[in-house]
């Protein structure tokens, strides 16, 4: 298949909004999925950055910063490349820190993201709302190729119907092109699909957009109260997939 065609937690299991249907949330045609730390596992970055000679802790500031900086540029009018930008702030980073072989640290760290491993819940998660008959794509500020590898080495590429990335859109997500470009490019209106992701920024960019919104909150953090809320909120993919399709049996 070619990109194109391609713990205990005090908060509740699910979250529906008071509109839903009451035996659950809307069930979607089509499921547009988040990548980055939706799907992928992104702590293992933190042993990279060990590995180039930086603290593990700035993993998760590095990453926030990137984000922040490819929607600065998307404000004003760009659509940068996710990796330009990501290696051009590491480069900064290694400067700043002191670390002698600055190329060697990006290469390190750079390199991880066509290794990540999933998050355990995704596989059974997809394989539940694909068997259901849902449509599945993927729509990352990344390369399609990062999400390509990542599907493959885990049995689960020919699930997606398409691999998207905002780089052929003209902004990056939350910004409303991106959304429309998955739509248009999956012949689907926004009223019949769900984005899903462990961003409130994404689930509020989609929602914008007109999207329902399905977020997973693995951590059990707060959600913001300044973005509007998901359809449906759930700790793990697969239970979320259990709210979709209607399944109370897990």
């Amino acid at each position: 298949m070619n990109q194109a065609s391609l713990g205990d937690r005090s908060h509740n299991a699910l979250v529906e909004r008071d509109e839903a249907a009451s035996d659950g949330p809307r069930r979607p045609s089509l499921i547009v999925f988040d990548v980055n730390e939706t799907l992928s596992d992104m702590s293992v970055l933190a042993d990279r950055f060990g590995e180039a000679g930086l603290s593990p802790q700035l993993a998760a500031t590095w990453f926030a910063g990137l984000l922040r900086d490819g929607f600065a540029l998307t404000v004003t009018g760009e659509n940068p490349d996710f990796a330009q930008v990501a290696s051009d702030s590491l480069v900064g980073l290694l400067r700043a820190r002191g670390v002698p072989d600055v190329d060697g640290g990006v290469e390190r760290v750079m390199s991880a993201f066509m290794q990540l491993p999933l998050h355990p819940d995704v596989v059974d998660g997809i394989r539940a709302l694909s068997d259901a008959g849902m449509r599945l794509v993927t729509l990352s500020n990344g390369s399609t190729a990062v999400a390509e590898g990542l599907l493959e080495r885990n049995g689960i590429l020919e699930r997606f119907e398409r691999l998207l990335s905002v780089q052929d859109a003209s902004a990056w997500k939350p910004a409303a092109a991106a959304y429309r470009y998955a739509m248009e490019e999956c012949r689907a209106s926004a009223s019949e699909s769900m984005l899903v992701a462990v961003h409130p920024w994404d689930i509020h960019g989609a929602h914008k957009a007109g999207l329902a919104s399905g977020l997973i909150n693995r951590a059990g953090a707060l959600y913001p109260g300044f973005y509007a809320r998901p359809d449906v909120e759930a700790p793990t993919l697969v239970e979320l997939a259990r709210a979709l399709t209607g399944d109370r049996t897990g």
